[in-house]
């Protein structure tokens, strides 16, 4: 008997006879099991975990009709007879039943690609986002420009919903921001994004991808197919390359982004006002003015950080590729608010400034975090990934007062630091397995003068000693307030 090919189904197809199988219940793989279950497919959903919120997903789903298996061991086989494999987006390649499926010859899509595949006719272009940092925060804004243009438009992806939730929803969009992780764009092979921005490109994850050379090619896939305008960011000109290696629908421009003068082509400051000279008539002579980095000015007036302005400037140039007005784009940019834990004031106590930064997970984001403040004392430390912080210490070591180390790999950081940096000071913070956050506090209130900024930008991940980066961020809060209020 013949199975059935999923590569040869689409939104409209009868996927009666398909057994596929969903990797993992996060929010990206329930999605899969629902929509494939919709469609009529036979499906099976593993996932290692049994606690309360995936036994709440599994009676959902199994009312629904889906083979649901949890808890140890589940995922350790695939089952016999499977034509579609959907991963969880955290899986590895080198995960046993992913490893198995390839060598059966059975496909292993991600959620986002069975998305792109199941979009319907005239379905909402999507405009892609990717990189090491800032990919949450340029989709957000880039939402809140579309939707200063009237459009019906979401953020998606990496960001939170997923993207395969919006592209089944009833009610179309008119477009989609669409935030991709390098793990999604691992498992995707068919995308022809609108417009595709890499913004930047350093080491992070290179556990899951095996190296720095396989995650920057997980990255460069998010540029293939692109229609209209891949983005590049001209201060990292790993970018540049990917989009010279791309292969691109034909017309597709190049279109970089800086936060220098633009050169015709290019979106770029002059002064402080955003000017495009990219997508207008007589761009060789003239820019058009889309708003200025005052409207992205967060806190009592201040300036935004030099990262925040290149986010905002790869947004605009997302938008404008889709045809939005310049009032727009400066009207989305003057409404948008960060999400918490992105370099978010605390609180001031006796002249010092306490920022939460919890969302810099790796070293590239906790760079670019510490040198947005004139001295710092750098709280930082948790799961590092394999990366090295030597660059890191070599770029900011003039900002920082003093550093408190936390975590399970405090010990590369504190390493680099009395490498290249030996004369600061430097407090570890070791409590076990109990939260740190109220001796950080007091360790570095004890170390920080007046006008200082005391920072929380880990440059690592939280799970060794908290749910998550909210978690954690919350936790440096809510200590903070303690000492605040002098509890």
């Amino acid at each position: 008997m013949t199975r059935p090919d999923p590569f040869a189904l689409g939104r409209e197809s009868s996927w009666a006879g398909v057994r596929a199988v969903v990797g993992g219940l996060g929010v990206s793989g329930f999605a899969a099991a629902d929509t494939l279950q919709h469609l009529g497919a036979e499906v099976v959903a593993l996932d290692d975990g049994d606690d309360d919120a995936l036994q709440e997903k599994a009676t959902l789903l199994e009312i629904l009709g889906v083979d649901v298996r949890l808890g140890p061991g589940s995922t350790a086989t695939l089952p016999d007879g499977i034509d579609l494999l959907v991963t969880s987006p955290g899986w590895s390649p080198s995960t046993p039943i992913l490893t198995e499926a390839m060598l059966r010859g059975t496909p292993v899509w991600g959620e986002v690609e069975l998305a792109w595949r199941l979009r319907g006719e005239g379905a909402a272009p999507w405009l892609a986002v990717t990189g090491t940092n800032g990919k949450t925060t340029t989709v957000q804004m880039l939402e809140a420009i579309l939707r200063s243009e009237g459009l019906n438009a979401l953020a998606v992806g990496n960001v939170g919903t997923p993207v395969l939730e919006a592209v089944m929803n009833p009610d179309p969009f008119d477009v989609l921001a669409v935030e991709l992780s390098s793990y999604q764009l691992h498992w995707s092979s068919s995308i022809s994004a609108q417009a595709s921005v890499v913004l930047n490109v350093a080491p992070d994850h290179l556990d899951w991808h095996g190296g720095l050379e396989a995650y920057t090619s997980d990255k460069a896939r998010i540029y293939d197919r692109t229609q209209l305008a891949c983005i590049y960011n001209v201060q990292d000109p790993v970018t540049e390359h990917l989009v010279e290696e791309a292969e691109v629908i034909e017309g597709c421009r190049a279109i970089g982004f800086t936060v220098g003068i633009p050169a015709p082509g290019m979106i770029g400051l002059v002064d402080d006002a955003i000017a495009d000279r990219a997508f207008i008539a007589g761009r060789i002579s003239n820019a058009a003015e889309l708003g200025s980095i005052h409207d992205l000015s967060q806190v009592d007036g201040e300036l935004p950080a030099p990262h925040t302005v290149a986010n905002a400037l790869a947004a605009a140039a997302l938008a404008r590729t889709h045809g939005v007005s310049p009032r727009a784009v400066r009207d989305g940019l003057r409404s948008f608010r960060p999400d918490a834990h992105r370099i978010a004031d605390v609180a001031c106590v006796g002249g010092v400034r306490w920022v939460d930064d919890s969302k810099a997970t790796n070293p590239h984001a906790a760079t670019a975090s510490i040198q947005g403040f004139e001295r710092v004392v750098w709280v930082a430390g948790g799961l590092v990934k394999g990366a090295a912080f030597d660059e890191l210490v070599l770029a900011v070591r003039d900002r920082l007062r003093a550093v408190v180390l936390i975590g399970a790999d405090r010990a590369v950081i504190a390493e680099a630091l009395a490498r290249h940096a030996p004369d600061i000071p430097v407090v570890e913070v070791d409590t076990g397995d109990t939260d740190p956050m109220d001796r950080v506090v007091e360790t570095a209130a004890s170390l920080a003068c007046e006008g200082d900024t005391v920072l929380l930008a880990p440059g690592a991940a939280s799970m060794d000693q908290f749910r998550n980066y909210a978690a954690r961020g919350d936790s440096f809060a809510a200590a903070v307030h303690r000492l605040r209020d002098g509890a």
